[in-house]
């Protein structure tokens, strides 16, 4: 080539853009090229000038005199040029160019070769040469893409946008757009609805590259710049028509970029938002469910409706172990899990510069614990009052057997003494017979004393029922009425039969001492006899080892009494042996029996019979009672071995546990690991605290009350596992959530162990949290300048709750705050501002436009119509929207 020169734009900030090609100011261009260009750089002037109502036809011939030159440089810079010259002859020609050309340059752009007597003789090398410097200074210089601009910023922006598509690698402005796709696939990506990219085939570049200059002119207002048989025929299309006419797709796209800018950060923002909502939601929901099953145990836990039987009352024993086995322990996972729910979500609120979440009345998490103690406070009362029932029962039960057993024996000793004491059998009796009715009343007497006392016992006892709330009490007393009534008779009748006899004994002298010796022995050895029969047959309760053994002790010393008691016997024998013998030697008429008393040798034979059968059952009776608390006294050694192991390994479980919290040790994943591996080892208890329970099953199966050998029980064992689970459970949470803060805020490891040195050297109580007093030395410490009003503004931020502490994930959230990169409410407003296109207000076809479906709703649900002087019908307020996510407002 002869004469080369190389046009170069020079931009304002030192850097160059060298044109790839020379122009040949001697030679013409490659002829395809050359028709290439002169169609593109027509119709790219074309679709500026006709905004002020004109346009060319040859690009050579109509800026020869430069007024279309000018003119289309006012409208793509949208400044005035000089006034151009009017005449006709050459000089105002090269005046009119060279008044466009200044202007060119003083754009920061230097051309060189390029003189305006050529752009006026219509050289077209020259005039296509000129026009390509103002296509690269006003429609290339600025395009600027992930810091590249111009030609390498457009050629980004194509790569960018045409990734996703198979078949396209844009990779020059020439033959990487020779099948058309390229073009397809920038419209495809911005406008879908356009082209249906999917029916579109490599092999046939006709119709791509048709479809996509038809679609481009119709529907993106984008000239038909470029022909496509140029382009197929051209083995390397022209580079500069290729740059321009995709230039346009730039153009044409660039508002719906920052628009997608836009969109993505209000999706972020109302994306944090929703998953914040549903947290809350889920929440509440969790919150409420806990709180109804609490207000439903409650009331069948407060209960204290008795049974009538044992049975019954064993039921309610059996009862309420499912409940503590079955439908307690998921309660308290979900307690465990609520509480976790909200420290993550009090920490996202952070994270995300929102406000603390306050849950509805009467759901705090402070709340949820207050019902949950009332719960155990109710389940506490409830088996005290399940045991206290069971053991009244059971005394019950034993007073009642005993009443009938003394009731029965009474009535059976009372039958027909009424009857007997009305006869007046003595008016026709003789002497003797006087006297020995007489003796047989006095020893009626010494009898009926005898039976006070078992007439006291049956009233005391159906008194104690009374007192016990015995269910059957209204029959009882009934039948202690009849007895006490009887009694009150027997004792009217006795007196006034003793009166009358005490009449007659002055008529009557003779009574045989023998009889009245003999009645007033057997009657006392009677009763004893009866007495020890009662006593034999006794239903006993007993607890412990000392009580049994106290029984079998007293029945020892009864069996040692046995001895004596066979000589009354043979005593009493031998005095009616002796009546016997005397009515033999002095055949004495003897009208009927022993006339003081009913009891006869036989009657006194087969009752110490009965007495001698008795003991031995006692003895069997005791001795399996003694083998009985001797088991339970196992159960309850059994039950001290394990429960004094378990209870002061819960202990140290905790303390180690808030050692761990405190301590640092090893980053965050690594405390994470440790805690976690920690909470499957205590898992891994869980089978002792089973067997614990089934111990303590076996011991209130066996009605064991008490257990000297342990200061633990169940209910302690329960409650510390329960708490020990739960603050395994809290400080693995704590620990995640700080690993969340760590990486939403920055925060390096040396920065998280300088805050925990920090936090650790105030907690002063190693509580692992700090009250406010704590809090603000630390602050001061570290160099803050507070007041009253500064430190509670801290405090509000720290503690939203007001419960007056500082917890480190608090503490860590507060030091890291001041440079957390979030978004702010102004952020978000300028966003929506974008997408409105500059106006005060926004339209609901916008938002389903440019946001995904579910969020553009989301927002057209919340915002609230716009009431501004500029409004329109429908439109909505999205200040006041934005302002309302971050809490400022209400939403």
């Amino acid at each position: 080539n002869l004469g080369k020169c190389e046009d170069v734009l020079i931009l304002h900030n030192g850097n160059y853009m060298h044109q790839e090609d020379d122009w040949d100011r001697d030679m013409l261009l490659d002829p395809a090229w050359e028709k290439q260009q002169r169609k593109t750089f027509t119709a790219w002037c074309n679709s500026h000038l006709r905004k002020a109502g004109t346009q060319i036809e040859n690009i050579e011939e109509d800026f020869r005199d430069g007024l279309k030159l000018m003119l289309l440089l006012e409208v793509i810079s949208g400044e005035r040029l000089a006034k151009p010259e009017r005449g006709k002859m050459r000089v105002h020609k090269i005046s009119n160019v060279n008044k466009a050309l200044n202007f060119i340059a003083s754009k920061g752009v230097k051309l060189v070769c390029i003189g305006a007597e050529e752009i006026v003789d219509g050289n077209a090398k020259m005039t296509l040469g000129m026009i390509w410097t103002i296509i690269l200074r006003f429609a290339i210089q600025d395009i600027s893409v992930e810091e590249t601009s111009a030609k390498e910023g457009l050629l980004l922006w194509c790569q960018r946008k045409t990734a996703p598509y198979k078949n396209v690698n844009i990779q020059n402005f020439h033959i990487s757009w020779k099948d058309g796709l390229g073009f397809c696939a920038l419209i495809h990506r911005h406008r879908p609805e356009l082209i249906d990219y999917g029916k579109l085939r490599k092999d046939d570049p006709m119709t791509n590259l048709n479809t996509a200059f038809e679609v481009a002119e119709k529907y993106l207002d984008i000239p038909k710049m470029l022909d496509a048989e140029d382009i197929i025929s051209t083995l390397r299309p022209d580079e500069k028509a290729v740059m321009t006419y995709v230039s346009c797709y730039y153009h044409a796209f660039s508002g719906k970029q920052k628009a997608e800018t836009a969109a993505n950060r209000i999706c972020k923002v109302l994306a944090v938002n929703q998953e914040n909502e549903q947290l809350m939601e889920d929440y509440e929901k969790l919150a409420s469910d806990l709180l109804e099953w609490i207000r439903r145990t409650i009331p069948w836990l407060e209960n204290r409706m008795p049974e009538n039987t044992m049975q019954a009352m064993q039921q309610k024993l059996e009862d309420f172990r499912d409940y503590r086995r079955l439908h307690k322990p998921p309660k308290v996972q979900e307690k465990c899990q609520l509480e976790i729910n909200f420290n993550t979500l009090q920490t996202k609120l952070r994270l995300s510069n929102r406000p603390a979440f306050m849950p509805s009345e009467g759901k705090m998490v402070s709340d949820i614990n207050n019902a949950w103690g009332n719960l155990e406070g109710a389940e506490k009362g409830y088996e005290e009052w399940l045991l206290n029932e069971i053991r009244r029962l059971e005394r019950l039960d034993h007073l009642a057997e005993k009443f009938r057993q003394k009731a029965a024996i009474h009535e059976a000793w009372t039958e027909g003494k009424e009857d007997l004491l009305q006869k007046r059998d003595y008016e026709t009796a003789s002497l003797s017979e006087i006297k020995a009715l007489l003796k047989k009343h006095e020893a009626f007497e010494s009898d009926l004393a005898a039976h006070q006392d078992r007439v006291e016992q049956i009233a005391a006892i159906a008194q104690e029922l009374n007192e016990l709330d015995y269910y059957d009490s209204p029959s009882v007393n009934a039948r202690c009425q009849r007895i006490c009534d009887q009694w009150d008779s027997l004792g009217a009748l006795s007196q006034k039969r003793n009166e009358a006899l005490q009449r007659t004994e002055k008529l009557l002298e003779t009574i045989d001492q023998l009889y009245l010796e003999f009645a007033k022995r057997a009657a006392p050895f009677n009763n004893w006899m009866e007495g020890a029969m009662e006593d034999l047959q006794d239903t006993f309760i007993v607890h412990t080892i000392e009580e049994i053994q106290g029984l079998s002790t007293a029945h020892e010393q009864f069996k040692a009494t046995l001895p004596e008691a066979d000589k009354e016997r043979m005593a009493i024998l031998g005095i009616h042996n002796e009546i016997a013998k005397i009515v033999q030697t002095y055949h004495v008429n003897m009208a009927g029996t022993n006339p003081y008393t009913t009891i006869n040798p036989q009657e006194i034979n087969a009752k110490w019979d009965k007495v001698r059968q008795l003991v031995p059952q006692r003895d069997q009776a005791l001795i399996e009672e003694h083998a009985r608390q001797q088991n339970n006294e196992r159960l309850r050694r059994q039950f001290a071995t394990q429960a004094n192991i378990i209870g002061p390994w819960i202990q140290n479980k905790m303390q180690e546990i808030g050692r761990i919290s405190i301590e640092m040790h090893g980053t965050l994943e690594d405390q994470l690991t440790h805690l976690r591996q920690y909470e499957k080892s205590i898992v891994n208890y869980k089978p002792k605290i089973d067997q614990l329970e089934g111990d303590h099953q076996l011991i209130q199966e066996a009605l064991i009350f008490d257990n000297k050998h342990t200061n633990y029980t169940m209910e302690h064992i329960r409650v510390g596992w329960e708490q020990l689970l739960t603050t395994i459970a809290r400080t693995i949470n704590e620990i995640e959530n700080q690993i969340l803060t760590r990486d939403a805020k920055g925060i390096s490891q040396e920065q998280l162990n300088e805050f925990r040195a920090s936090f650790n050297h105030f907690d002063r109580k190693r509580t692992g949290i700090m009250d406010a007093d704590d809090f603000k030395t630390c602050l001061i410490s570290m160099g803050y300048n507070l007041g009253e009003n500064e430190f509670s503004r801290i405090m509000s931020i720290v503690d939203p709750n007001r419960m007056g502490i500082v917890t480190f994930q608090a503490f860590i959230d507060f030091m890291s705050r001041e440079t957390a990169d979030t978004d702010t409410a102004d952020q978000v407003m300028a966003s929506f501002k974008v997408l409105a296109g500059d106006k005060n207000y926004i339209l609901a076809d916008e938002l389903r436009r440019e946001l995904p479906p579910d969020q553009a709703e989301y927002c057209i649900a919340r915002m609230a119509p716009y009431t501004g002087p500029d409004g329109v019908p429908g439109a909505l307020d999205y200040m006041s929207f934005s302002t309302a996510l971050y809490g400022e407002s209400d939403l």
